[in-house]
């Protein structure tokens, strides 16, 4: 480590033209791929490779897609929807969906493609001849009373269904809100076009209302037409970027010693705000650029930017912001005490290089552990910090002191370096009153310990309290009227109606005894919770139900289809739907094909060989995401007859249990990855303090006050209400990232001050007087400037700000307030033992 940086140092003094071309040269090329991002969205690129994404791929390859469902949401002002106005305005939906041109093609549907909480209604009043027109409210909740009470008792329980199940009340026949399905026949279409038919539908829905009723259209496809990603990020990153360069500027800015200077002084700040600015946007397009050349299109390393990758940049901010700040400072410490540009150039990148490029490693390799993370976007979050890590790194050690000595050579020649405004930094406010914060350690360094250990075990008890949730509406902003649709869709009625839930089973499905369990697994639905029933059997669609579909008999007693029927009965099929030992189980499925090809095809698929082997079961449920792993449990209970089979696997899954494993593979990787995190930066810290200065518990010391931050964190989170998510669950990636930093700069600052100051305390003094300040400096920068983050009308947008505000404040609080303290003990504790500190071979230096 110190060859590469002593190396990188004398590049910066002897040729810092080089450095800088090379810099920017590097900078072009990767910038040249960073236009080429492609964003994805949508659920399925966070959910892991397990068993539920591959059967919903399966699905879409067998299978297809024949049907979708689009929900349309009837309000009212007045709180009541059954009503004249409600009424006119569910007949006002229908016909305007009807009338489409071009036309909407709807399902063939028995019960018909347009179904409301006001269907009963409608007949009654078409069969009254009654113009909708002239009626009133209580002639409508008169003949939907009446209208209920004159359909079978499972259809009664469907459409009252339909209705709030917050705000009904049936007696007095009134209710908060009201939905319709629509049933959309989506054969050939593909999701373009489908999404392109939806939103037309949408604003057809929107222009309906009747009065102070409302209707407003959802599906799940319209809700992936939300983007609010890239005008949000612009918005935030516009405000936090100004907001980090006004304190950035108050923290460069130098006060004159003559009022002829001021203006020296304004220009040297603008060109240290500028360099740095600049540093961290080139580490962003060098991040950006590398991320495409890892992405799908060339090296298919990591999938496309997901919007969790979004804040990477809010990551390398407060990197690059810490190093340049750091290295700054100690510029401006060698030209005070008295050095030339070139050395004070050199001497700079050297003794703070070690500190960064430590700090560096032990991030990058803490974000690598996430290569092992089930979750995708975690993975390659994990793979880009690391990159982000180097790219901040290489550019603060190379370009920024390079291009600070180039300008400062012509000042220096020119006698205009203001060395005097560089002598004692430590008598300016910020390091003054940090270097106040070792008397904490002087006089109370083992309370001080203790209460940091203390607040660790609250913290790690009300991290066991943490929740995990996640949301398909996560990324959609809160006030959106899609996501308030989806929010009263799941608070109002279970999630909504059409909620279906496949179920994938692949194996040998052309026998009679997978036939026999298929048809006892459909009856044990039947009493599964959140599973619709029709006639008081589960609402399943699968091959078994097309067959009875065509073996039904009419009123005269003859089948559906007495040709079907007949072949099925002499291939060994039961009227009861079961088959014989000895049925020709292929040879019926064929017969059923040609029956009803449309119908067969949307539940039997062939393999690449011709044969059966894979059938889809359609079950019509009422979860919601809330309990959709409980369900998906349920049904794989139900399905025992059918995988007890030799061969067969079944799967079931849907977005809402897709939701589901990731809030699981949060959970489960939530510790582990804390653990390897950690664990991997301290054995790193421990080789590097052993070899550097035959101090290895020097990396246990550094690394503790990390953890201290990581479960204080994690406890505030508990206490604030923030759950566990994909965007939190980079919680301890953060603190990691930005706590090892502050506590290696304090840790090499203190070793560096150990060896001028006879005195420990003195040397702590001096170490919190100029790394402090500078690391109160960088936190109130980058705090600041993602406090931003928590203005956004996203929700991890805002968790996120919340998280890193506090992962940097209690980074600091930790690297000033608790470290020192234990330094200070560590020290006395050699002492006693009459050895050194440092050690004799303790040759680093600091910041």
């Amino acid at each position: 480590m110190k060859t590469l940086v002593v190396s990188l140092a004398v590049l910066v003094r002897k040729a810092p033209a080089v450095a800088i071309i090379v810099v920017l040269l590097l900078t072009a090329a990767l910038g040249v791929f960073a236009p080429q991002l492609e964003q994805t969205t949508g659920i399925e690129v966070f959910v892991p490779d397990n068993a539920e994404l591959r059967a919903l791929v399966t699905i879409e390859e067998r299978f297809g897609s024949s049907e979708a469902i689009v929900q349309v949401l009837i309000e009212s002002a007045g709180g009541d929807v059954i009503t004249a106005e409600g009424l006119q305005t569910v007949l006002a939906v229908e016909q305007g969906i009807r009338n489409m041109e071009p036309g909407v093609p709807l399902s063939n549907r028995p019960d018909g493609p347009i179904v409301g909480y006001m269907t009963p209604t409608l007949h009654a009043v078409q069969m009254t001849g009654y113009p909708i027109s002239a009626l009133d409210d209580g002639t409508v909740k008169t003949l939907f009373t009446a209208s209920l009470t004159q359909v079978p008792e499972e259809q009664r329980r469907l459409f009252e269904g339909l209705l709030s199940s917050t705000s009904t009340d049936l007696a007095a026949a009134t209710s908060g809100t009201g939905l319709m399905v629509v049933f959309v026949d989506v054969s050939g279409l593909d999701f373009d076009a489908l999404q392109g038919l939806q939103t037309r539908v949408a604003e057809v829905v929107a222009g309906s209302g009747v009065g102070d009723t409302t209707a407003t259209a959802f599906s799940a496809e319209l809700l992936l037409t939300v983007d609010p990603l890239s005008d949000e990020l612009v918005r935030l990153f516009i405000l936090a970027g100004i907001t980090i360069v006004v304190i950035l500027a108050t923290v460069y800015w130098i006060r004159p010693k003559e009022r002829r200077h001021r203006t020296a002084a304004v220009r040297r700040t603008l060109a240290d705000l500028g360099l740095t600015v600049s540093a961290v946007a080139m580490s962003i397009v060098w991040v950006l650029g590398t991320g495409v050349l890892l992405g799908p299109d060339y090296l298919g390393v990591i999938g496309d930017f997901s919007p969790l990758l979004q804040v990477l940049p809010v990551l390398l901010v407060g990197l690059g912001v810490d190093f340049a700040i750091h290295l700054t400072a100690r510029y401006r410490e060698e030209l005070g005490a008295g050095w030339e540009v070139k050395s004070g150039a050199q001497r700079a990148a050297a003794t703070v290089g070690i500190a960064l490029i430590l700090a560096a490693l032990t991030t990058a390799v803490g974000f690598l552990t996430n290569v092992a993370n089930p979750i995708p976007p975690l993975r390659d979050f994990g793979i880009l910090a690391a990159v982000g890590i180097v790219a901040a790194f290489s550019i603060s050690l190379t370009f920024l002191p390079a291009a600070r000595a180039l300008l400062d050579r012509r000042a220096e020649r020119a006698d205009r370096l203001p060395r005097r405004e560089f002598e004692k930094p430590g008598d300016r406010l910020i390091p003054k009153v940090m270097s106040k914060t070792a008397l904490v350690a002087e006089h109370f360094a083992i309370p001080t310990v203790l209460l940091a250990l203390v607040l660790t075990g609250l913290g790690a008890l009300a991290m066991s309290n943490l929740t995990t949730e996640f949301s398909s509406t996560d990324f959609v902003p809160a006030d959106d009227p899609l996501r308030v649709s989806y929010e009263t869709l799941s608070d109002e009625f279970a999630g909504g109606f059409g909620e279906t839930v496949d179920v994938l089973i692949e194996g040998e499905v052309a026998t009679p005894d997978f036939h026999n369990a298929l048809l006892a697994a459909t009856a044990n639905m039947a009493d599964t919770d959140h599973v619709l029933l029709v006639d008081d059997a589960a609402a399943a669609r699968s091959p078994i139900s097309v067959m009875a579909g065509l073996m039904a008999t009419d009123a005269s007693g003859l089948p559906t289809n007495p040709d079907f029927a007949a072949r099925a009965d002499s291939e060994g099929m039961t009227p009861q739907l079961t088959m014989n030992a000895t049925a020709d189980v292929p040879a019926i499925y064929r017969a059923a094909l040609e029956a009803d090809p449309a119908g067969m095809a949307r539940v039997l698929a062939t393999s690449d060989d011709g044969s059966f082997r894979f059938v889809r079961v359609e079950v019509s449920t009422q979860a919601g995401e809330a309990l959709a792993g409980q369900l998906a449990g349920e049904l794989a209970e139900d399905l025992k007859p059918v995988t007890r089979l030799a061969g067969v696997e079944a799967t079931a899954t849907n977005t809402s249990i897709m939701t589901d494993s990731v809030v699981g593979a949060l959970q489960d990787s939530q510790n582990v990855s804390l653990v390897i995190t950690l664990s991997a930066a301290m054995l790193l810290l421990v080789a590097a303090f052993w070899y550097e200065s035959r101090r290895p518990f020097l990396g246990v010391i550094t690394i503790l006050p990390v953890i201290f931050v990581v479960l204080w964190t994690y406890g505030m989170m508990a206490v604030l209400g923030i759950p566990f998510g994909p965007v939190t669950a980079m919680t301890a990636a953060l603190a990691i990232g930005i706590g090892v930093p502050y506590s290696i700069h304090v840790t090499h600052r203190y070793l560096e001050d150990r060896r001028r100051y006879e005195d420990p305390e003195a040397a702590m003094r001096s170490t919190t007087g100029h790394t402090g300040g500078a690391l109160a400096g960088s936190a109130f920068t980058t705090l600041a400037g993602f406090g931003i983050l928590m203005t956004s009308n996203l929700i991890p947008f805002q968790q996120f700000g919340a998280v890193t505000a506090m992962a940097i404040g209690f980074s600091l609080l930790a690297s000033v307030g608790v470290l020192p303290s234990m330094l200070i003990l560590w020290d006395r504790w050699h002492r006693r033992r009459g050895e050194r500190v440092p050690a004799e071979r303790e040759v680093v230096g600091a910041s």
